[in-house]
């Protein structure tokens, strides 16, 4: 975990599957002086201490979830601004759910409740299709990371960009990894979904390979304050591809919450609310 940044205001970033916290680089210039900015590092990404992972906690992803309560609670964070990448969130929105009274927003990019398809809904993947993802990942973990890097960042990155992805994919410790990945892409959360009660950016991007555009659409209507922004962005990595785009939104968007008017606490156990949404 890592605190940057001389502002007064709390902005926490969560990074996607696959990166770490240095995946933020290009976006905190833009907040330091305005924002204390919270960096971490998910369970065996990063510098994460993975002689602490339990199976049972991190079996779904309410226990990613709880590690960033962990982290709030520890540092006595309050009025936070979240910003979740991919997965991240996803484990934002259950983490505003445990604990409604810490959070003032929400920012998703790139989120999706779940990747399979299922009925009308459009998540992307049939299951045979995501077994053979996670098959290959497991087969060969720095094949597949080379070979999915440019597909994921979108055919407009520069070569650095995608190379930075690469070699993060590979830093990953590869059996939590794959244990990461199974969470992630047989996850389906969408019925928490209306529980998010905080005010959502939800950031879309064009031409994603990992969440469709239907998916992005579906969030924000689920969700009952939430404004849908589809960036003119490819790829699945905005805030690495195109930083300036995500900026710009975030700042829009964090300005508008901050104007809003707060109401006092209506009493509710926050704790209590923790231990239900955690429960598995």
């Amino acid at each position: 975990m890592r605190v940057i940044g001389r502002g007064t205001k709390t902005l926490m970033l969560g990074h996607g599957f696959g990166c770490d916290q240095t995946m933020w680089r290009q976006v905190t210039p833009a907040f330091d002086t305005e924002y204390r900015i919270v960096l971490f590092d998910h369970m065996g990404s990063g510098l994460s201490d993975t002689s602490v992972f339990s199976g049972a906690r991190y079996a779904t992803l309410h226990g990613y979830a709880r590690d960033v309560v962990d982290i709030i609670d520890e540092m006595k964070l309050e009025e936070i601004h979240f910003v979740g990448h991919s997965v991240s969130s996803m484990i934002g929105a259950l983490a505003t759910i445990a604990r409604p009274d810490k959070f003032k927003s929400l920012t998703m990019i790139g989120p999706s409740p779940c990747y399979l398809n299922d009925g009308d809904y459009r998540g992307g993947f049939e299951r045979l299709g995501l077994e053979k993802l996670v098959a290959d990942m497991e087969n060969n973990h720095v094949v597949w990371s080379a070979t999915m890097a440019p597909l994921i960042v979108g055919k407009h990155a520069s070569p650095m960009i995608v190379a930075e992805l690469e070699a993060c994919l590979c830093r990953m410790d590869p059996m939590l990894a794959h244990h990461f990945a199974r969470v992630i892409f047989f996850s389906d959360l969408r019925d928490q979904l209306p529980q998010v009660r905080v005010p959502v950016l939800v950031m879309q991007c064009e031409d994603d390979i990992v969440v469709p555009p239907f998916v992005g659409e579906y969030v924000q209507q689920h969700i009952p304050d939430a404004r849908l922004v589809m960036t003119g962005t490819p790829g699945h990595c905005p805030h690495m591809s195109s930083p300036k785009d995500v900026i710009r939104e975030v700042r829009a968007f964090l300005e508008s919450v901050e104007k809003r008017q707060v109401s006092p606490d209506n009493g509710n156990s926050a704790e209590a609310a923790s231990e239900t949404v955690f429960q598995s």
